[in-house]
């Protein structure tokens, strides 16, 4: 295991392994040790395994329903013994109490995707946001851009073989144990085992805390009558045969709801939710079209609850991979018939799409959206969407902008972008000219906001006035 970990993480040397070895990490001595001797012998409390955290460290976190609450809760306790800490993650779930005010100094967040557990200190400048692709974020750890001292996660009991299971949630994790010299896992016997490339040898951690507790769940946001018509306009670009990539919220949620008669789809995606679990069980996703890992669900992690954490314990339709796998966008292409759904908080009349910041406030993050839409764009009848209800904020204001918000990010450039989706109707762009943008992008606009969009498209020169109303008739 060392040689595999030098080997991908270069720029780690063997005295920096050392001089932040864990309590119980192994040694060349241990390795005549059976697995389950070594595994005893790391058993320690979480107070304990974080001692292992010195000031000046850098801290990674597993995200989502894979975020291991006992360790986060040690690490808070460790918070005012130590000093320049930074925690590093994509979106956890639970409370992330090393933002608080009380801790600058000892901790600072760097967030690769913000949740609404970070989203106020980063607003109030105690936290970092790193804009980047979701399937670039390993690179920092393997180049040494962004080196790890430790890695908190929460794996499943280990097997007969001593290897446990990163279960719910691989996202860069596993790329995280191969590059910092200290890992800590907490083992809980509620974490699914899940198949695929998620597996990490007793030998390769430093340290171990039993925690058997609830694992995090994120709930299906329930779909309004506004996500329905939006991804019943989604369903109708998507062929039998389509692999997908699913994400979380209404809109993905309602999707799902509506490929009742599809046939033959496959999942190629970072993440998925419960709505897969019906879908699968009714033959409708089988992956039996797929053209890359035939049969198999990938997905770097699952956003969901008990039901699906029980439905991909030992599924071996499923195959988890990091997500420098699942994101890269040529790995993306190679799926003939990709239908990459993504959303957006803003798209103007030009086609740029902001999908990670309130005006200058960051909100979320890149997420893989780049990844995918530049991904299905390349593939073989691929299809790349945005998908988003015309109206925000109980209609008050309109997603479809003259201008984004001054300060607001764009995510998806609009040469990248290709179909538009809302309740009102689909907007293609790609290879469209400035007017042709701003008349497809208005068509399927809250209509009671199209006037003055229209205004604004004639006033900037997109559009001619008789020629705007024309297209709108």
């Amino acid at each position: 295991m060392a040689g595999t970990v030098q080997s991908i993480c270069p720029h780690r040397t063997a005295a920096a392994k050392g001089s932040m070895r864990a309590p119980g990490a192994s040694t060349g001595r241990q390795s005549k040790m059976t697995w389950s001797e070594d595994y005893r012998n790391k058993c320690q409390s979480a107070a304990q395994a974080l001692e292992a955290i010195h000031s000046g460290a850098r801290v990674w976190i597993q995200s989502g329903c894979g975020t291991p609450s006992a360790l986060v809760d040690a690490l808070v306790a460790r918070a005012p013994c130590v000093h320049d800490v930074e925690v590093v993650h994509m979106m956890t779930l639970g409370s992330a109490d090393y933002t608080k005010p009380e801790y600058e100094g000892h901790i600072r967040h760097r967030g690769l995707f913000l949740g609404a557990n970070v989203r106020p200190a980063v607003a109030a400048g105690r936290a970092d946001y790193t804009p980047i692709f979701l399937s670039e974020i390993e690179g920092l750890f393997v180049n040494g851009v962004m080196p790890l001292d430790v890695v908190l996660m929460q794996v499943s009991p280990p097997d007969e073989h001593g290897f446990v299971s990163l279960g719910t949630t691989v996202d860069c994790t596993l790329t995280a144990t191969r590059c910092a010299p200290v890992v800590i896992a907490q083992v809980n016997e509620l974490m699914p085992r899940t198949h695929g490339d998620t597996f990490v040898h007793v030998s390769h951690i430093s340290a171990i805390v039993e925690d058997t507790r609830p694992l995090l769940e994120l709930r299906t946001e329930v779909s309004t009558d506004v996500h329905m018509r939006v991804a019943q306009h989604v369903a109708s670009l998507i062929p039998d045969g389509a692999t997908l990539q699913t994400g979380i919220g209404g809109i993905p949620e309602a999707v799902l709801k509506c490929l009742d008669g599809k046939r033959d789809l496959g999942i190629h995606t970072e993440m998925c939710s419960d709505g897969v679990i019906e879908l699968i069980e009714a033959g409708i996703l089988n992956g039996e079209q797929k053209s890359l890992l035939r049969g198999k669900a990938v997905a770097g992690f699952v956003l969901g609850t008990r039901r699906l954490f029980d439905f991909i314990h030992e599924n071996s339709a499923f195959e988890f991979r990091s997500i420098s796998f699942t994101n890269d966008p040529f790995v993306v292409a190679r799926n003939d018939r990709m239908i990459a759904i993504n959303s957006a908080l803003q798209v103007d009349l030009t086609g740029q799409v902001c999908s990670d910041s309130i005006g200058t406030k960051p909100y979320s993050g890149f997420g893989g959206q780049v990844d995918f839409i530049r991904g299905a764009a390349r593939s073989k009848g691929g299809v790349p969407i945005i998908a988003l209800p015309s109206t925000a904020l109980g209609g008050k204001v309109s997603r479809i902008v003259p201008m984004l918000e001054p300060g607001a990010g764009v995510v998806t450039s609009r040469a990248d972008v290709h179909y538009v989706i809302t309740e009102h109707g689909i907007a293609y762009l790609h290879g469209k000219t400035l007017r042709e943008r701003a008349q497809a992008l208005i068509a399927i606009a809250e209509p009671r906001f199209q006037q003055e969009l229209e205004d604004f498209a004639v006033r900037s020169h997109y559009m001619e006035r008789e020629k705007a109303a024309a297209a709108l008739a």
